[in-house]
């Protein structure tokens, strides 16, 4: 019988949809779900929410509820995370401080100043928790999804034996858009991917076994598919491999679009899909969650059937089931750079294919990137590094180096600009930041 422990377990549409894809697995759905989290009325929720889904299915798993982070790592075969380390009153600042100083952000969750100040606070609580894993459940493994995810994962894989990887939706997600682009049954599909969290790049993606980028150049010269993803296509057609992750994270991730008013204007404010020119879009969408998801629960809980049991895609039920002997599955997921992508830097975060099966994770050899997408990687994974190091030495210079090299940052101001905005962040974090003992670069 397996224990499978959620850390966050009050992302509530998270937690059912996967124990949900769980339950499904023979070799799982005798599973004890162990579920933690901090606040006590998200916490019941989920756990009602959850003993729902297994009467629904008829399912033997055992449910259990916990504020004790110890009591539900104990034993456990595999964790997944999904904290989020305070709240909007909090991470507003990070999105708001550098909008002072002429930094647009539209999420700000993952890199750039805003991403890096929260993986500053969040990183001490991803340690603890490696560490209660090292203590109550050390063969056990953990599937990240908090962001940032990169930093976070670089983190833990320096400071703790646990294994681990960290799960995104965007490679998946892109895949499935840009098959549906070109019409494309996902079954005809094949594809590499790798890279670097919100930033891999499809090196091969094929229908049927051919080369699929002619099809998809196609497709873009359609204004409506155009406009669906306008930096995303900008992107592929200047440097010839699409990327992960929505046009909102890649427009802060770049020097390009978001430098000027007139190029938010131009290539961020007029796409059909997810709108990368909406400011601090991550702190509206938040807050409505934060104001709605009692509304939502109660909706959920009223309706006669409202989960279908029906298996989804989500990545970690199949890890899971995997890692307990089941079918090997094939992933992409955040590891350490062990030669795996040759052009980037050994051991840091690499986002890669692997595969799965009861001995653990395997990642795949890919060999190096296209000189035009790695160096733009490269900047990328050098801002995470050091702002890894600064959070794990309590180093304010390295925090202001890291954000100096953000390619959006430098792209807007001096550097001594960037010094004033870094000490005023700092300043604004002091209370979250215990491994800092000066708050000035």
């Amino acid at each position: 019988m397996a224990k499978i422990t959620f850390i966050g377990a009050g992302s509530l549409g998270f937690t059912r949809g996967l124990v949900r894809d769980m339950l499904t697995f023979p070799l799982l759905e005798n599973a004890t779900i162990s579920l933690m989290d901090i606040d006590t009325e998200r916490l019941e929720f989920a756990q009602k929410s959850v003993r729902r889904i297994v009467d629904m299915g008829n399912y033997p798993a055992q449910v259990e509820a916990t504020m004790d982070r110890a009591e539900a790592l104990k034993g456990a075969d595999a964790v997944l995370c999904t904290i989020l380390a305070g709240g909007t009153d909090v991470w507003r600042h990070d999105i708001e401080i550098p909008k002072k100083y002429g930094v647009d952000i539209n999420i700000g969750d993952t890199r750039g100043p805003a991403g890096i100040f929260r993986a500053l606070r969040t990183i001490p609580v991803m340690l603890d928790i490696v560490k209660d894993m090292e203590r109550y459940c050390p063969d056990a493994t953990l599937l990240n999804y908090t962001n940032p995810m990169a930093m976070l994962c670089r983190a833990m894989q320096r400071k703790s034996f646990i294994r681990l990887t960290g799960l995104c939706h965007s490679v998946q997600g892109t895949a499935e858009m840009l098959a549906d682009w070109i019409d494309a049954p996902m079954s005809e599909i094949t594809y590499t991917c790798a890279g670097i969290n919100h930033q891999a790049w499809y090196l091969k993606y094929e229908r049927n076994g051919k080369d699929a980028y002619p099809q998809i150049r196609e497709a873009i010269s359609k204004p409506e598919i155009y406009n669906e993803e306008i930096v995303r296509n900008e992107m592929f057609l200047h440097l010839d491999y699409y990327v992960t992750e929505s046009s909102g994270h890649n427009s802060e991730y770049n020097a390009w679009f978001r430098k000027r008013p007139e190029l938010i204007e131009q290539y961020c404010t007029h796409g059909t899909g997810w709108n990368p020119g909406v400011y601090a879009y991550i702190l509206n969408e938040y807050q409505q969650k934060e104001n709605s998801w009692k509304d939502e629960a109660k909706t959920w809980f009223a309706a006669e059937t409202p989960i279908s049991l029906e298996r989804g895609h989500e990545y970690a039920a199949y890890i899971i089931n995997a890692l307990q002997g089941g079918e090997i599955f094939g992933f992409n997921g955040n590891v350490p750079n062990t030669g795996l992508i040759t052009n980037l830097p050994e051991n840091a975060c690499v986002e890669v294919p692997v595969y799965v099966d009861k001995a653990g994770l395997h990642p795949v050899h890919v060999g190096a990137l296209p000189p035009q997408c790695v160096a733009l990687n490269h900047v990328c994974v050098m801002t995470e590094e050091m702002a890894v190091e600064a959070a794990l030495t309590g180093d304010p210079r390295l925090v202001f180096h890291a954000i100096i090299h953000d390619p959006l940052t430098a792209a807007v101001l001096s550097l001594a600009e960037i010094k004033q905005m870094v000490n005023e962040m700092l300043q604004q974090n002091r209370e979250y930041l215990p491994q800092f003992k000066h708050f000035s670069v």
